[in-house]
C-alpha cells in the first residue's frame, strides 16, 4: 500500500494536534510549578525553581517518597515472581482443578479494593499488623497476584510449544524452562507487568491511608492530599508537589517505555 505525501502529512498533523492535547496539561503544571508567588519576582527568567525546595521542605517529601519506595518495592519483590509462578503453571500445565483456582485468581480482579479494604483492616489489626510495612504492603501484593497470574498466563498460553520442547528433550527442567527461557523471551511482558505494578503501587491512596492510621507509612500520595489541604492557595507550591510525586513514576516509563509499550502490543493480541 502506497501512502501519498498528503495523506503522511495529514497523519503527522492529527498526531500533532492530539500530543498537544495530551501535553497541554502537563504543560500548564510545569508552568505553575515554576511561577512566582505573588509578591515575589521570578530567580531566573522570570522562573522561580525555588517553589520545588519549597514543597520539598514543608512537605517533607523526602521522607514519604521514600516510604513509597520501600512499599513499591516490597510489592514487586513479592508480587512479580509469585504472578509469573502462577502464570507459569496455569498457562503450560494442566492439573486437577486447575480452572476452578484460576477463576479463584480472577476474584482479585472482581472485587474492587473499596469492598473489601474494611474487613482487611479488622483482619491486620487482629493479627497485630496495623500501622507496618506488611499491612500497606500485603494487601497491594495480593491485587497484583491476581492481575500478574492473568497476564502472564496470557503470555505463557502463546509461547510456542516447539520451544519448550525443545528445551525439555536437552534435558531442561520445568524451572529451567521457565527462567531461562520463557522469561527472558517474554521481557517485555514482564516488563509491562512490573511498570503497571509499579504505578499502581505509587499512585494508591487508599490502602495507606486505611492500614496506618497513625501515619507512620504515609505514603507520597496521601502526603500530597494533606500537603494541598495546607496550602490551599499556593498554587505553585502545590504544582511543585505534584511533580515531586509523580517524577519517579515518569522516570520509570521513560527508561522502560520501549518494553511496556512492545508489551501493551502483544498483550493486545492475546486472550
Amino acid at each position: 500500500m502506497i501512502t501519498s505525501r498528503f495523506e503522511m502529512a495529514m497523519n503527522y498533523l492529527i498526531l500533532v494536534i492530539f500530543a498537544a492535547f495530551a501535553l497541554a496539561p502537563i504543560a500548564v503544571v510545569v508552568s505553575t510549578a515554576l511561577s512566582a508567588p505573588a509578591g515575589t519576582e521570578g530567580a531566573l527568567w522570570g522562573l522561580h525553581p525555588q517553589n520545588f525546595v519549597d514543597a520539598w521542605v514543608q512537605g517533607d517529601f523526602g521522607r514519604y517518597l521514600r516510604t513509597s519506595a520501600l512499599v513499591t518495592g516490597t510489592v514487586l519483590v513479592l508480587a512479580l515472581p509469585s504472578a509469573i509462578l502462577a502464570g507459569y503453571a496455569f498457562g503450560t500445565m494442566t492439573f486437577r482443578g486447575s480452572q476452578v483456582l484460576f477463576y479463584l485468581f480472577l476474584l482479585g480482579l472482581m472485587v474492587p479494593a473499596e469492598a473489601v479494604v474494611v474487613p482487611q483492616f479488622y483482619d491486620m489489626r487482629t493479627v497485630g499488623l496495623t500501622n507496618t510495612l506488611w499491612a500497606v504492603a500485603l494487601p497491594q501484593v495480593a491485587q497484583t497476584i491476581a492481575f500478574g497470574t492473568y497476564w502472564m498466563r496470557a503470555y505463557f498460553r502463546t509461547a510456542p510449544p516447539s520451544l519448550i520442547e525443545a528445551a525439555t528433550l536437552d534435558g531442561a527442567s520445568r524451572w529451567r524452562v521457565l527462567w531461562s527461557i520463557l522469561v527472558p523471551v517474554g521481557r517485555p511482558a514482564v516488563t509491562t507487568m512490573g511498570v503497571l505494578t509499579f504505578m499502581w503501587t505509587w499512585n494508591e491512596f487508599l490502602i495507606p491511608l486505611v492500614m496506618s492510621p497513625n501515619a507512620t507509612y504515609r505514603t507520597a500520595p496521601l502526603a500530597l492530599a494533606i500537603f494541598q489541604g495546607q496550602h490551599v492557595q499556593a498554587t505553585s507550591l502545590l504544582a511543585a508537589a505534584a511533580i515531586l510525586v509523580a517524577l519517579p513514576v515518569v522516570i520509570v516509563y521513560l527508561i522502560l517505555q520501549r518494553h511496556f509499550v512492545r508489551g501493551m502490543l502483544e498483550g493486545s493480541l492475546r486472550e
